[in-house]
């Protein structure tokens, strides 16, 4: 690891301020990702800023919705009785995730900026476009078991790893940042990037905009959430496939639909196609597969992981179903 210097921030408005000041500076949090980057040369900044003793450690009721400061702890959210009892797909989602031990050191906001797990990305002998632009892609014809299916391009096909930020996304949650031009609000659908020909950049965040909180809108009355993980193994195991789903009924009909699927894609997929499919119809077998076949027809496996579509398939459609049986309970 590289000599940097080291700033801890006294306000939102000093640490942006900062960061503004240094070219080769970070926000520190949790570290449970850029710690590791350190150490492997992936990142080398020259300051690192750390926000983590900031006043963002807040969850509270919003408007029917709930509130999240941006350095407030996996664990802790994951465990909050407002998302135990109105985000159950969150809170599974959270504890999905790492293990107990990092749980309890990752934010809310570090989490939504966590970088690929590619191992490509992570090895500084291998080209790699997200790590160095224009130096190429050592994934494609290489080993791709975790990689896209969807949206991917020429120049990347790395999955974006997090399970929360998948809730997040299916959810409608906005993630509130303040920078040097003040503060905004991004839809967490539209927080994270597809890769383009510019894959080094994940989010949409402006330099120096410092994640301040993500805000959760009221769940639609009588709905039904959960989070499916399909990995190698059963613990500390990043996704093959999650489906983060939510359904509400009206009758015999589906009212409303929302989901979002990780590990197939640059960045949580929001499956908008599925979406449509989904909502007036009745929630049968039929309609199941149909929304799952209208969400993949765009799906473009690498050599090494076709089974990608079929296990988002088979994924996807299960959740449906459990849902379904859950909500007319």
């Amino acid at each position: 690891m590289k000599p940097f210097d080291y700033h801890v921030a006294t306000s939102i408005d000093d640490a942006v301020a900062t960061l503004a000041e240094h070219p080769r500076a970070v926000y520190l949090a949790g570290g449970t990702n850029l710690v590791d980057h350190m150490k492997l040369g992936v990142a080398e900044p020259e300051l690192v800023i750390d926000v983590s003793r900031l006043d963002l450690s807040e969850i509270a009721p919003i408007d029917g919705g709930v509130h999240i400061g941006a350095n407030v702890r996996n664990s802790d959210l994951a465990a909050h009785p407002l998302i135990r009892a109105q985000y159950p797909m969150l809170a599974r989602a959270l504890l999905s995730g790492a293990s107990g031990q990092l749980r309890n050191a990752a934010t809310t906001g570090g989490n939504l900026l966590q970088r690929t797990r590619c191992v490509y990305f992570q090895d500084i002998t291998t080209p790699c476009n997200k790590r160095a632009p224009g130096s190429g892609c050592s994934a494609l014809g290489g080993y791709v078991r975790y990689h896209a299916i969807l949206g991917a391009s020429p120049d990347c096909v790395a999955v974006h790893p997090s399970d929360m930020a998948v809730a997040m996304a299916a959810l409608d949650a906005v993630v509130v940042v303040e920078g040097a031009d003040g503060a905004r609000r991004i839809p967490a659908s539209e927080f994270h990037r597809l890769p383009d020909d510019e894959p080094h950049r994940d989010t949409v965040l402006h330099r120096g905009e410092l994640i301040t909180a993500v805000e959760l809108p009221p769940p639609p009355t009588g709905a039904v959430s959960d989070y499916r993980k399909v990995r190698d193994r059963a613990s500390y195991a990043f996704a093959l496939v999650s489906v983060a789903a939510e359904l509400s009924f009206t009758g015999d009909e589906i009212a409303t639909a929302r989901i979002a699927l990780g590990g197939v894609a640059h960045k949580p997929w929001r499956a908008r196609a599925a979406e449509q499919v989904l909502v007036g119809a009745q929630p049968t077998e039929d309609v199941f597969t149909a929304a799952a076949d209208a969400e993949l027809a765009a799906a473009k496996p690498l050599p090494g992981n076709e089974f990608k579509i079929e296990l988002t398939h088979r994924t996807l459609t299960a959740q449906l179903r459990m849902l379904t049986e859950r909500g007319a309970r």
